[in-house]
């Protein structure tokens, strides 16, 4: 395929805020945007979302791109035509939509699946399993009084994507009478007053596997964790963390300290039956990985395109994890759009598991898209 030009231009995501789509030979590709975000990732565009729109639109590429790794022409042209130090510098929101779109133009024009792209022909093995997220908190929650853990996640651990969306969906639909709310976040997740225990309490009852995304950077102040009724220090934070883990047998626990605290994260108790997920600390970029498993802080890690911005380094960042025994999940971000090429990344890229929600059009058109991908694949 012959790269000649690419289209960019300004879409709201979810929120209503702006960022970027790509078109390249009629096939369009944009990016998300995080509300909750690790201080270490990728700023989302180099100068302003304007910069980068005028420069995709305004530049000629004239670059031969036939497989997936062609993508290191691509980024070796920008950081060279914008004089950049690396292609990260462009923005990991616009080198993301611009990325994805040239390998959506590559499989529209070799009769392939984006997913067949991105796995360079090998056998697709496997099907993530997809983690819902049904009540939140944080960041993320519009009430005064809300649990302080960000997100409360259901896996479910069916055979197949079809019924593990259902399983979903049905969790999601009982909650909402549970809870006695009608509120949504962003995400579609429901809104509650009750507490991190109290909400444990409610999920243990539907016999299913769940966790926690805690994004406990976000009520860190000053050394403390900072509760709606209590604080903790470092200390007590890992041990409270450590005894929810037993009390509740919860098998996902995202970010259960602050960001630079690789060392506290090697103190969460972890086995082969829990995953303890590094998303704030990691934040999807290679060199705090590395140190994340030197240090043996984690044992799985959240990705998201959108923190890097470059497909080739999720490459690696997924042949890395495989190497050392570490989980992947590909996760979407707050502000998200109707692409549901996430789903295409992880089958792809073989993730272990993938995050997107439950709720709203923005989230199920990735989960549509998976089960699409599981029948083709078995057909």
């Amino acid at each position: 395929m012959l790269l000649k030009e690419a289209k960019a231009r300004e879409i709201k995501d979810s929120r209503g805020e702006p960022t970027i789509e790509v078109e390249i030979n009629g096939c369009a590709a944009s990016s998300p945007s995080g509300k909750s975000k690790g201080k270490y990732e990728t700023p989302s565009f180099h100068k302003s979302l304007k910069w980068n729109i005028d420069f995709i639109n305004k530049t000629k590429f004239n670059l031969e791109l036939n497989k997936f790794d062609d993508l290191d022409k691509v980024e070796k042209f920008i950081k060279n035509k914008a004089k950049l130090k690396n292609a990260r510098e462009f923005g990991a929101n616009a080198l993301f939509a611009l990325e994805s779109a040239i390998l959506k133009a590559l499989a529209k024009e070799e009769k392939k699946e984006l997913y067949e792209i991105v796995s360079g022909g090998k056998k697709i093995s496997k099907i993530p399993v997809p983690v819902g997220n049904v009540i939140e908190g944080g960041l993320h929650a519009h009430n005064k009084e809300h649990p302080n853990f960000q997100e409360f996640l259901i896996i479910p651990k069916n055979k197949t994507a079809k019924e593990n969306v259902k399983v979903m969906q049905l969790i999601h639909t009982k909650l909402k009478h549970i809870l006695k709310t009608r509120l949504k976040t962003d995400e579609g997740a429901w809104i509650t007053h009750f507490n991190e225990e109290q909400i444990f309490e409610i999920l243990n009852e539907f016999k299913i596997r769940f966790g926690n995304d805690i994004a406990a950077s976000s009520f860190y102040h000053e050394g403390n964790y900072i509760y709606r009724n209590k604080i903790l220090n470092r200390e007590t934070q890992i041990l409270y963390i450590n005894s929810l883990i037993k009390n509740f047998n919860l098998v996902y626990i995202e970010d259960p300290l602050q960001e630079e605290d690789f060392e506290g994260f090697s103190k969460i108790n972890k086995s082969e039956n829990n995953m303890i997920v590094g998303d704030d600390l990691t934040v999807t970029h290679i060199d705090r990985l590395k140190k994340a498993i030197q240090m043996k802080s984690i044992n799985a890690m959240i990705v998201k395109p959108n923190q890097n911005g470059s497909l080739l380094e999720l490459k690696k960042i997924f042949q890395i994890c495989k190497d050392n025994g570490i989980k992947t999940i590909l996760s979407h971000r707050s502000g998200e759009t109707m692409d549901d090429a996430l789903a295409d990344y992880a089958v792809g890229f073989g993730a272990d598991y993938i995050k997107c929600g439950i709720s709203t059009k923005w989230r199920e058109v990735k989960l549509k898209r998976l089960m699409e991908i599981e029948r083709k694949i078995n057909s």
